[in-house]
C-alpha cells in the first residue's frame, strides 16, 4: 500500500500517545520501521523483556532478550473502516519461553490469550473485532543439539480496533502482557 502525503493530525496524535505510553520498566522499547504496504500510515514499538542486569539492543538494532519480545503496531487507513469498524487497527506479537512443565499445559494457551485480555480491560482500552491466536511450541534438541534439551515457548499474535481516542492504554496493557508472558507479576495497580 502505498503511503499518503503529510500524516494528518489525528494520526499524529494517535502515534505520540503510543510512543509516550507508560510502558512496563522491565521492556527495553524502540520505535521500529513499521511494515510496509499494510496500511497508509503506521507506527511500531518492538521490546524485549529484561531481567537482571539491563540488556539493550544489539548492533543490529533488534532487542536483545532471552525471557520474551514483541512488537505493537498502530496502522491508520479511512478506507478500511468498513473492513475494522473504525480507521485504526492494532496489531501484537509477544512470545516468551515456558518452563516445560508450563509449556505442556493444555489451557495455557488459553491462559495467554486471557491476560491479553484482561490487560486491555484492566486499562479501559476499550477495543472491537479482537481476533488472534495462541501457539505454544515444545521441542527437543538432538545430535549436536541435544545439549539444549526440552524446551517450550508460547507466541500470541493478535489484532483489534482501538475504540476512542486513548491509545496509551493499548500500548501500557502490550507491554503488561508481555511481562506477564516472561512471568514477571502482573503490575500494581493494573
Amino acid at each position: 500500500m502505498e503511503r499518503i502525503g503529510p500524516q494528518p493530525v489525528e494520526f499524529s496524535v494517535a502515534a505520540d500517545q503510543i510512543r509516550h505510553a507508560q510502558l512496563r520498566e522491565e521492556l527495553v522499547v524502540r520505535e521500529i520501521p513499521a511494515p510496509e504496504r499494510i496500511a497508509p500510515r503506521s507506527v511500531a514499538l518492538a521490546a524485549g523483556v529484561a531481567r537482571g542486569p539491563r540488556r539493550g539492543l544489539t548492533p543490529d538494532g533488534s532487542i536483545d532478550s532471552h525471557h520474551g519480545a514483541g512488537r505493537l503496531v498502530l496502522m491508520h487507513d479511512p478506507d478500511s473502516e468498513p473492513e475494522w469498524g473504525a480507521p485504526y487497527r492494532l496489531v501484537c506479537f509477544a512470545q516468551a519461553p515456558l518452563e516445560v512443565e508450563i509449556g505442556v499445559d493444555p489451557f495455557i494457551s488459553d491462559v495467554a490469550w486471557s491476560w491479553l485480555v484482561d490487560a486491555l480491560d484492566a486499562r479501559g482500552a476499550r477495543y472491537d473485532y479482537l481476533s488472534g491466536t495462541a501457539t505454544k511450541t515444545l521441542s527437543s534438541g538432538f545430535g549436536t543439539l541435544e545439549h539444549q534439551g526440552d524446551a517450550a515457548q508460547i507466541e500470541l499474535r493478535a489484532s483489534w480496533t482501538p475504540l476512542g481516542e486513548e491509545f496509551a492504554a493499548h500500548a501500557e496493557a502490550w507491554s503488561e502482557l508481555l511481562c506477564l508472558l516472561a512471568g514477571l507479576p502482573q503490575r500494581e495497580g493494573a
